[in-house]
């Protein structure tokens, strides 16, 4: 089976007031179709420019990257078709509604308007804000939002789905229908790439982990391979022992409280 995603040596350098500032550092990775990519790192590793890249919406980088059979620097447009992306923090226009906005989606995407609209129905009463769908965006709660933002982006079937700190802002009982979404896309065949913060809904969800530090993947495994010999060892603890960092700070945070 070939890789729906492949990065052979992918490197980005930012220029930080003048000065260049590499975020990605040579990253391989080898994606297969179906899998559950849990992208994990501290905050700056690079896990936001992996997925901008990937997805087309960065540009200036070294190296080669290959979506569906595709090259992202000769068919971005193509590519785009084909998967959905849900960042962490994005703005949609306040003085539309929801259904204007999957509308709006379906013009972009060329979409059949009928079907859309059918499912868009369908995906809002999912989430339980159905009643909220000719209201203006400008009136949501954060948690509203990010609904909408995820409708938007499962609208059209991607083959990969992009999910950039997705659950920003859901109520638990959101949260557990989009774990479920997620594991039915993959049992279809759809590759997730899931980057988050949050390491008990990776745990749960992951097929795969991989976690980047200093812009270089440092860990590539299922986790229980990942945890080795400790098998009460959680992920969070796995990231802080991987990436050099100490979660025990109890007599830290004690003294800090005392002073």
């Amino acid at each position: 089976m070939s890789p729906i995603i492949e990065l052979s040596q992918l490197s980005k350098i930012y220029k930080n007031n003048g000065e260049p500032k590499r975020v990605l550092n040579e990253i391989n990775l080898s994606i297969e179709p179906g899998q559950i990519i849990g992208y994990i790192g501290p905050n700056g590793a690079g896990k936001s420019t992996t997925v901008k890249i990937i997805s087309g919406l960065l540009q200036d980088f070294t190296g080669k990257v290959m979506v569906t059979g595709l090259d992202i620097t000769k068919d971005s447009n193509e590519i785009k078709k084909r998967i959905g992306y849900i960042p962490e923090n994005a703005s949609i226009y306040e003085s539309i509604t929801p259904m204007e906005y999957f509308s709006f989606i379906s013009e972009m995407r060329n979409l059949n308007k009928a079907k859309t609209t059918e499912k868009a129905m369908k995906f809002l009463k999912l989430f339980e804000i159905e009643e909220n769908a000719h209201q203006r965006v400008g009136s949501f709660s954060k948690g509203m939002k990010q609904k909408v933002l995820i409708i938007s982006a499962l609208l059209h079937n991607p083959d990969i789905l992009f999910m950039d700190e997705p659950l920003s802002g859901l109520d638990a009982n959101s949260v557990i229908k989009v774990k479920e979404i997620i594991t039915h896309m993959a049992s279809e065949g759809k590759t997730i790439f899931y980057s988050s913060h949050l390491m008990d809904v990776v745990e749960k969800i992951s097929d795969r982990i991989v976690l980047i530090n200093e812009g270089k993947i440092i860990a590539d495994d299922t986790f229980e391979g990942l945890k080795g010999a400790d098998k009460y060892e959680s992920l969070e603890l796995m990231f802080a022992r991987l990436t050099g960092n100490r979660i025990e700070h109890s007599e830290e945070i004690n003294e800090t409280l005392r002073n």
